[in-house]
């Protein structure tokens, strides 16, 4: 340590030691003694916070979704390999199918990407495609604001 920083780190303590001979406690904002700190029965309880696992929202879900800013070019690549040899179930996607509109590639490649992604367990890997996909943790077919 740095003759310095040692320097500063016993002053400090020094000075500390002093403030609590004069009756003063070090981070106490209550009274001299522990008679006046609150009891447990008074002390309000800390929040209950339950964080989602890493690549989830609260309910445990996420999805892969084309990114708005990729290279078009970019994403018909990605979706022919992912409905080719990667193997997504992109039947919806063809035309007069359920899942055809809107008709556009950000759409579609959403829709491929997705369904790659919960078949190869939803991580950050899965959702890749060069840099084309993202993982989204609000309903896409609510909104998509990539």
């Amino acid at each position: 340590m740095d003759s310095r920083l040692k320097l500063v780190f016993v002053v400090s303590l020094l000075l500390q030691l002093l403030d609590f001979s004069r009756g003063n406690k070090i981070g106490v904002a209550y009274g001299r003694d522990a008679t006046d700190l609150p009891s447990p029965d008074r002390v309000a309880q800390p929040y209950k916070l339950a964080f989602p696992r890493r690549g989830t929202n609260s309910n445990g879900s996420s999805w892969c979704v084309a990114s708005k800013h990729a290279q078009q070019s970019d994403l018909q690549n990605a979706i022919n390999w992912v409905c080719g040899p990667g193997q997504a179930d992109c039947s919806a996607i063809q035309p007069s199918k359920q899942c055809f509109e809107p008709n556009d590639l950000v759409s579609h490649a959403s829709f491929a990407f997705n369904d790659y992604y919960k078949k190869h367990g939803a991580t950050a890997d899965a959702c890749n495609f060069g840099g084309t996909g993202v993982q989204v943790y609000k309903d896409p077919s609510k909104s998509i604001t990539l």
